[in-house]
């Protein structure tokens, strides 16, 4: 019986200890995830979509199936077990024990999918900025529910926006 509770306490403290980083889980709708992507961005087999805080991996495995290669970036061991068993099949899931804070984009990153709470929505923004003017190419970015302050979305469908960051300043020379 003790290891009971203690097996649900170290649960609990895994998810609760989680928001201290991000956002808390819940549980994605796969129609909603599956209408933004079509209608924001749609994903062609070029695309790599990053999910950071990808959970079960919901988002993961609808954005394969819309062609796009996925990686999850997930802090809660928990969730990437279940991701990654979720995902077991598809190819070009990959899901990461890995805090985006610490860890860098893909290099061929060409959208990002955040469902974070508002006060990580500035962090973000300059993570984002700070990671297109380091990979040299924008990157789009969909986040569910919140706004970005002082940047105006290229498009929104329902509680859903779509950002681009640009790099401010390219390492290469223009000709």
């Amino acid at each position: 019986m003790n290891w009971i509770i203690l097996t649900v306490l170290i649960i609990v403290m895994i998810f609760g200890l989680v928001v201290f980083r991000g956002a808390p889980y819940v549980p994605s709708r796969k129609l909603l995830i599956r209408q933004a992507l079509k209608e924001l961005y749609p994903l062609t087999n070029k695309d790599v979509l990053v999910d950071i805080g990808s959970g079960d991996g919901v988002a993961l495995r609808v954005a394969s199936k819309l062609g796009a290669r996925a990686v999850g970036y997930e802090i809660n061991p928990i969730l990437v077990i279940i991701s990654r068993f979720l995902s077991r099949k598809d190819k070009r899931v990959t899901v990461r024990l890995a805090d985006f804070w610490l860890t860098r984009l893909p290099d061929d990153t060409t959208v990002v999918y955040v469902f974070l709470v508002d006060h990580y929505m500035e962090k973000v923004k300059k993570r984002m900025q700070s990671e297109a003017d380091r990979l040299e190419h924008p990157i789009h970015m969909i986040s569910l529910g919140f706004d970005m302050d002082g940047i105006k979305p290229i498009k929104t469908v329902g509680a859903y926006h779509l950002y681009l960051f640009g790099p401010l300043q390219s390492g290469k020379a223009q000709v």
